[in-house]
């Protein structure tokens, strides 16, 4: 399989948009240096087996990374990490634990920075019985439970905004439900506005949604 090729306009157009807090977490200095070559080397190297080479993802349960926001994916990786005084990561899993212990902090950056500049992937939703629910929570939320539109921080497009909030639109179906369910149980405890949200969505409704972001372009 050919290798992607990183356009100098790309890394142009991600340079301009890095240098930010994200949520109270400061990125480390040295983005204007993020290296794409050697990024793509490590997700050829490290990530390929499940987010394939340009992350498109090969299986469902692991999630499509091309042209996800480049800050998004270097929290996410260090969230995977026990911080100092933590007893714990904010994210738990024991196989992203260990690729991200290997990944030193320019590894990151830079295997963050090449996916980020990747095509998007379109995944479509399956259950259209479901689209009418989705769309409802996405567009206009459960006003009576508080659940606030999905929308409103992720875009009407499902791009999200960068630095702040992360792409969802063409993400795999099972791997949405299963970060919903996470945010809900406390497995995943890296976002508490996320966390208090999957608390009140029902499972007919996470299902839903997951489904309709899967189809959003």
């Amino acid at each position: 399989m050919s290798q992607p090729r990183i356009s100098r306009r790309a890394l142009r157009v991600l340079i301009a948009g890095i240098g930010w807090s994200v949520c109270g977490w400061s990125i480390q200095s040295g983005w204007a240096n993020a290296d794409l070559e050697r990024g793509q080397a490590i997700a050829v190297q490290v990530c390929a087996a499940c987010h394939q080479n340009d992350g498109r993802g090969a299986v469902s349960v692991a999630p499509k990374l091309a042209a996800q926001h480049a800050q998004y994916l270097y929290k996410q990786l260090a969230d995977y990490r026990t911080k100092p005084n933590e007893t714990a990561p904010e994210r738990s899993s024991p196989v992203m634990a260990g690729f991200a212990a290997a990944l030193s902090g320019q590894d990151m950056q830079d295997v963050a920075a090449y996916f980020a500049v990747q095509p998007v992937s379109t995944a479509f939703a399956q259950h259209p019985e479901d689209i009418e629910l989705g769309q409802k929570i996405w567009r206009r939320g459960i006003q009576e439970r508080r659940v606030p539109a999905c929308a409103a921080c992720h875009s009407a497009t499902g791009a999200g905004i960068p630095v702040q909030y992360p792409r969802l639109a063409g993400q795999w179906q099972d791997y949405t439900i299963e970060q919903l369910k996470a945010f809900q149980s406390g497995a995943r405890h890296n976002n508490l506005t996320m966390q208090t949200i999957a608390k009140r969505l029902l499972e007919p409704e996470i299902r839903a949604v997951a489904d309709y972001i899967a189809g959003l372009r």
